[in-house]
């Protein structure tokens, strides 16, 4: 089909999940560029900080299968407001972290339950509420993917929104320091927080699903819906008469291999770039003596590096899908060919000592291939699983990956403290790089291990 012929606005509809996973990564990136300044300021360690970024990614990881479910029963469009008002208002919340921890502490006080440090309070709750918000973006921004595109666009689809993961990682470095260095750290929460209910407003008035959309042709739609069995009936707004859209039960879904495989694939991986965003500040403060607005350069130029990778990892599987794979078997080849690449991150402490360009330049490398492979692993489960499942199935990888973040995230807290006392800091980083080095050729052999070739679900 012609693409002018058939219409274009599925791309809007991308265009809004990219700039929503922009807002997603903004908000939760503020607390890593104010680290080291809020680490000085309330006493925190390196464990100390494990810990409050821990409770973002142990809430995150379980948020992530509720998620899932909840977005399928309400539907892409309210499901999507309800994640962004709740992650806003937990990023606002984080200017008010010590009134929190403070009113934390009574509570447990008054239960006879040991109390924690106030700053560490308020920002683990900041960071929980957060986290419960943001787990409902990928879940989502997938499920719309799904209803939007035909398959073999999917994967880019995913890939342009994906990198509005780093757009925001670029627009974070670039305004949160300044924000703060003019009006203080909590104003930083505050402003950037708040941004998140400008675009519910767009979202209100340009989403809702295809066979409903009066903004889209029915051109378009066919075309949507090319390679589905069953075409929803445009008129009724609605699937086909006796249709009944299924429901499916976690435990069903844990009965596929194809879940596991995802899964699996996430929590090998997905704690990898926690690692960066989390990260990265401290690591070149505390290697290179950089911080405040000094990050501004190196952080904006590592994080525009992702965006190769993820629009460029979202285009690489047409390459085999072209050549006559099948969408999922043209994804995994592209997936095998994207593991290498962040091998090169273990190079960056060995040669660290040339400039801290050298690290900035290998991990911006190795984060670009995350990006790539992301956008590919998220696509796999729309090539296997129905449109109805795939909130689901994405939220159960997305605890998955959550908890593969929450793990690595204290084991580096413990390596940076333990080696930082013995003067050896280094020597945890280069632990911790070789960890994220290796991650993806360990799960792509997983997942391929669990599903050697490709098979469709059909019984859900």
């Amino acid at each position: 089909m012609n693409q002018q012929v058939i219409g274009k606005y599925r791309w809007t509809i991308c265009a809004l999940l990219f700039f929503a996973t922009t807002i997603n990564y903004l908000d939760r990136q503020v607390l890593s560029l104010l680290a080291t300044d809020l680490s000085k300021e309330f006493g925190w360690s390196n464990t100390d900080y494990a810990n409050i970024t821990a409770a973002f990614q142990f809430v995150y990881a379980f948020s992530m299968l509720f998620a899932g479910r909840v977005i399928d029963k309400l539907g892409t469009k309210r499901a999507f407001v309800l994640a962004i008002t709740i992650w806003s208002l937990g990023a606002i919340m984080h200017a008010f972290a010590i009134g929190i921890g403070e009113g934390i502490n009574g509570i447990l006080t008054s239960l006879g339950m040991t109390v924690v440090p106030v700053s560490i309070a308020g920002f683990m709750m900041s960071r929980a509420v957060l986290a419960l918000g943001e787990a409902g973006n990928f879940p989502a921004a997938i499920k719309a993917t799904a209803e939007y595109f035909p398959k073999k666009e999917r994967s880019f689809a995913t890939g342009i929104f994906n990198s509005g993961a780093n757009v925001g990682a670029i627009l974070a470095p670039l305004t949160v320091p300044v924000i703060a260095a003019a009006w203080g750290w909590q104003m930083a929460f505050i402003i950037i927080g708040g941004i998140g209910f400008f675009w519910m407003a767009a979202w209100m008035v340009f989403y809702d699903t295809p066979a409903s959309q009066a903004r889209m042709g029915k051109a378009e739609l066919d075309y949507i819906n090319s390679d589905c069995a069953v075409v929803p009936d445009p008129a009724a707004g609605a699937p086909a008469a006796g249709i009944v859209k299924p429901k499916t039960s976690w435990f069903k879904l844990l009965g596929y291999r194809q879940t596991w495989a995802f899964a699996l694939g996430k929590f090998m991986t997905d704690g990898v770039w926690w690692f960066f965003l989390f990260w990265l500040p401290k690591y070149l403060a505390a290697t290179y003596g950089l911080k405040g607005t000094d990050i501004i350069v190196p952080l904006a130029v590592l994080y525009s590096m992702t965006m190769v990778g993820s629009i460029g990892g979202g285009w690489f599987p047409t390459y085999f899908i072209n050549r006559g794979d099948n969408p999922y078997d043209g994804r995994m080849k592209a997936m095998l060919a994207i593991a290498f690449i962040p091998l090169v991150v273990l190079l960056a402490q060995p040669f660290g000592y040339i400039s801290f360009w050298v690290p900035v330049i290998l991990i911006g490398i190795g984060a670009s291939a995350h990006q790539a492979w992301s956008a590919n692993i998220f696509t796999t489960v729309s090539d296997m699983f129905p449109k109805h499942s795939v909130g689901s199935v994405v939220g159960i990888g997305g605890m998955a990956g959550g908890m593969g973040g929450v793990l690595l995230t204290k084991l580096g807290g413990w390596l940076f403290d333990y080696y930082g006392a013995m003067g050896q800091i280094s020597t945890g980083y280069m632990i911790m790089f070789s960890i994220c080095a290796l991650a993806y050729l360990a799960a792509w052999s997983m997942m391929k291990t669990l599903v050697p070739r490709y098979r469709e679900i059909t019984d859900l």
